[in-house]
């Protein structure tokens, strides 16, 4: 059985007092919830803070949403793995679209980052999702696959199971339109079957999918009851606390 987790990616939302605000909130909501992983993804401005207020609380991990694949170096405006955990991080979000499409990185690119930050012990978030012009062209297993593959190529099938892979259609991020749960649930089992053509079956059950686009308490329970949706990544409804807390609560009963 595969533990659910469910990421809040702030993006680029919330300043430091907002943090503060949204987690003597949160905290509250959801102090009692252990049958899900949770995942608070902020800013890199307030990672620092946010790692702080969670130090004593045990079911909320931290995560980054970037990082480059190098060490250290002359990369003005970057962060490196290292940096990230110092902050007691274990998560980073890797390769989400709006990466992708509005600075213009490659399945090389995530790959080269994926690889880093197993190396730096951080447990990457890679995601992967078609267009709506790809999906009408019949296009969405060509591209999830390309993308999949190109994301690991080179990553230890012992690694896998530290991996969690997001499926996040390009179409239905911040548009308030969501794949159905019947979409989302064939997307999820394609990519389990090509997890496994990349190791083997025993391996491909371990992985964590998470779905992510428009996320919301009123579709959460149809998205989680689908066998090979493993959780969410949310974006827009995670800047509410309550909000995203009631997700929380929901995907643990589903």
């Amino acid at each position: 059985m595969r533990r659910k987790i469910i990421a809040a990616n702030w993006k680029m939302n919330m300043t430091l007092n907002e943090s503060e605000s949204y987690l003597e909130c949160f905290l509250l909501e959801i102090a009692d919830e252990k049958a899900v992983d949770i995942v608070l993804v902020p800013p890199f401005t307030a990672l620092a803070r946010v790692s702080e207020l969670l130090n004593d609380v045990q079911n909320v991990k931290l995560g980054a949403q970037n990082m480059h694949f190098e060490k250290g170096g002359a990369f003005t405006g970057e962060i490196s793995a290292a940096m990230i955990r110092e902050l007691f991080a274990k998560y980073v979000v890797l390769g989400h679209s709006e990466r992708r499409t509005l600075f213009g990185e490659t399945d090389e690119i995530v790959n080269k980052k994926t690889k880093a930050a197993i190396d730096a012990s951080l447990r990457p978030i890679v995601c992967i999702g078609e267009t709506l012009a790809e999906r009408d062209a019949g296009r969405v297993e060509e591209v999830l696959e390309t993308q999949l593959k190109g994301s690991l190529a080179g990553v230890p099938a012992k690694e896998f199971s530290e991996i969690v892979i997001a499926y996040e259609p390009v179409w239905a991020i911040g548009t308030g339109r969501t794949a159905s749960p019947a979409q989302a649930q064939d997307a999820h089992a394609f990519i389990r079957k090509n997890l496994a053509a990349l190791s083997d079956s025993a391996t491909a059950e371990k992985v964590r999918i998470q779905y992510g686009g428009s996320v919301k308490p009123g579709n959460t329970v149809e998205l989680m009851k689908q066998p090979d949706i493993d959780g969410a990544l949310v974006g827009g409804a995670s800047l509410d606390p309550r909000a995203f807390a009631e997700i929380v609560k929901l995907a643990g009963k589903s």
